[in-house]
Parts: C-alpha cells; sequence; structure tokens
C-alpha cells in the first residue's frame, strides 16, 4: 500500500504498482434480493489513467485506457464472479496531487443498463522508478554584488533521491553589507498549462538556516539537510504536454535593513531503484454509494517476488 494526498490535503491508502506491473483480480457482483433479476447491456472493467486540470474540470486528458468486456447483453438471475487481468500494464507516470493538476490511475467497473449504468471507481497508487549514478555533477554557484559580496557555495551533486541527504558548503570570500541571516530553502514549482495559458504555483516545501548572525571574510559554513522528512515528489518535466513539477534550491540571504538576496538553482529529485518492493499481503479497502457497495482486497497468498497484488472486488447491485 502507499499513501497519497486527495484534492482537500487528506492522506488515503491504495494499492501500489510500479510500471509495467500486471494488474489483476476478479469482480464478484451480488443482487441486493434473492430472485430478482437485473438486465443489462454488458458489464465492462476499465484500466485508466488520466490528468485533471482543476481550473478545466470538464475536460479530463486520458492517456491510458484499457477495457476488458467480462460479459455480454443479457439478464442476471443469481450472483456472479468474473475475473480479470490486464497484462503487464504501462503506467509512464507516478500519481500525482497536486495545486492546480492531479494524475490519477483508478479501475473502473460498469454494469451497463438502459436508463443509468452502475459504476464504481477504485484507485490505485503508480511509482515511477530512476536510477542515476552515485557520481553526479555537484554544483557550484557564486552570489556577488559588486565591491560589498562576494558568496560562494557549493552541493555535492545535482540529483537526489527522496531519502537523500544533500551536503554542501558556504564560503564568504567577501562581504562588506551586515548580513543579518541565511537560509537554504527548497521549493516546488508546478506548472500547469501551455503558452499563454501557463500557470506557475510555488510552494516553499523546506527552510533550513545556515545562520543568524553577521559572518566574516573567509569564513566557511556546511550545509546538510535531510529530504526524507519532507513531501517530496519525483522530478515530473512535460508530463503528456499537461504538466511540469520541477525543484529549487534556494538559498536566501538578508542583511540588516530587510533586503534579500536570492540565488536559484534547479535539482533533480527521483525515487531510487535499488531496492526490490514487496507484494501486498492481506490488504483491504471498502468503499460503497447509494446504488453500489464494493469490498476490495488482495488475496493471502505468500509471494516471494515483486509481482503485484490481485484485486478482489464484491458489488452488490439493485
Amino acid at each position: 500500500m502507499a499513501e497519497i494526498k486527495t484534492e482537500d490535503g487528506k492522506k488515503e491508502k491504495h494499492y501500489l504498482y510500479l510500471d509495467g506491473e500486471t494488474i489483476s483480480g476478479k469482480v464478484s457482483i451480488k443482487l441486493k434480493k434473492a430472485g430478482t433479476r437485473l438486465e443489462h447491456h454488458g458489464i465492462k472493467v476499465e484500466f485508466v489513467g488520466q490528468i485533471e486540470l482543476y481550473y478545466d474540470r470538464g475536460n479530463h486528458h486520458e492517456f491510458t485506457s484499457l477495457v476488458r468486456e467480462l460479459a455480454r447483453p443479457g439478464e442476471l438471475t443469481s450472483n456472479v464472479s468474473y475475473d480479470f487481468e490486464f497484462n503487464q500494464v504501462e503506467k509512464p507516470y507516478e500519481s500525482y496531487t497536486g495545486t492546480n493538476v492531479r494524475l490519477r490511475y483508478f479501475l473502473r467497473l460498469t454494469v451497463v443498463k438502459r436508463l443509468s449504468d452502475l459504476v464504481k471507481e477504485q484507485d490505485i497508487v503508480v511509482h515511477t522508478l530512476s536510477h542515476y549514478p552515485d557520481m553526479n555533477s555537484s554544483i557550484k554557484m557564486e552570489v556577488g554584488i559588486e565591491d560589498s559580496l562576494h558568496i560562494e557555495f557549493e552541493y555535492n551533486k545535482s540529483k537526489y533521491h527522496l531519502q537523500d541527504v544533500i551536503v554542501g558548503k558556504i564560503y564568504f570570500i567577501l562581504v562588506r553589507i551586515k548580513i543579518r541571516h541565511m537560509e537554504l530553502q527548497i521549493i516546488k514549482r508546478e506548472t500547469t498549462g501551455i503558452g499563454p495559458n501557463t500557470f506557475n504555483e510555488n510552494e516553499t516545501i523546506a527552510k533550513f538556516e545556515i545562520m543568524d548572525g553577521a559572518p566574516v571574510r573567509g569564513e566557511s559554513i556546511p550545509i546538510r539537510l535531510f529530504l526524507n522528512g519532507y513531501e517530496l515528489t519525483p522530478t515530473m518535466r512535460d508530463i503528456n504536454k499537461k504538466f511540469s513539477v520541477r525543484y529549487y534550491l534556494n538559498l536566501v540571504l538578508v542583511d540588516e535593513e530587510d533586503r534579500r538576496y536570492f540565488k536559484q538553482q534547479e535539482i533533480t529529485v527521483f525515487r531510487k531503484a535499488d531496492k526490490v518492493r514487496k507484494s501486498v499481503r492481506n490488504a483491504s479497502a471498502k468503499f460503497g454509494s447509494q446504488d453500489v457497495a464494493a469490498h476490495v482486497q488482495s488475496p493471502s497468498s505468500d509471494h516471494t517476488d515483486a509481482s503485484s497484488p490481485r484485486y478482489e472486488h464484491n458489488y452488490i447491485a439493485d
């Protein structure tokens, strides 16, 4: 299972999948009353990946859509079960919930009826894994005001995994202004839209105080910032030409007259791929609506590899 943020900022847990893993399970449809009949025009299950832009809620942009027909048009007179499988499904992007956009994957079961369909959706979470060499390029930058300030700073690398540590050093070469405060920030920039309809949303994820007081010429200050305490996602660039999520290290200096000086550098954040994921065992989730009640669970079989959990859906229909 994995946690993901909802639109209202709460957290939910859903089954976790990786790119290329098979999604399989069972759908059980139960009639509410014995002896009743349910006429339908087909039963199907879909696997959908879509992007929702909050300022354009009427349009959902689907980048993945697979369908499995479970039953032809007919009539249900008793409880039935259907197995389904989406084999080695491509899931190119990571699940994401942001300020102006959401990328989600879900299973949708539809019992097609003459007047109104019975529909139920169940979200899943997808993580994308990456691998970068241990020796990636360091970042060296300067902050300067002519004849007043010259600072050099260096970070050990430019690509960091989600559990990584940012290690660096600040060097004060020339200090002729009275610096009162210095901090390092991690800025998350979410960009949606294109051209004149581009929206940028900046969020300060972390603030790390480097010093409080005036530095002197020749002084150096070490930096060590642990990332695992913050809610970061992998860097996402031009996802389906709809949105991007980028991260920046922002060095902020404040002098005694409250003037602020900035220096910003983009970094790459990624989810490390060197661990084998354990499969889900005995996990379950329940959900329901006025028309349909459901129970979702994975079987209690033992797995020794990274195989995906198997869904079991129980639906009660009128």
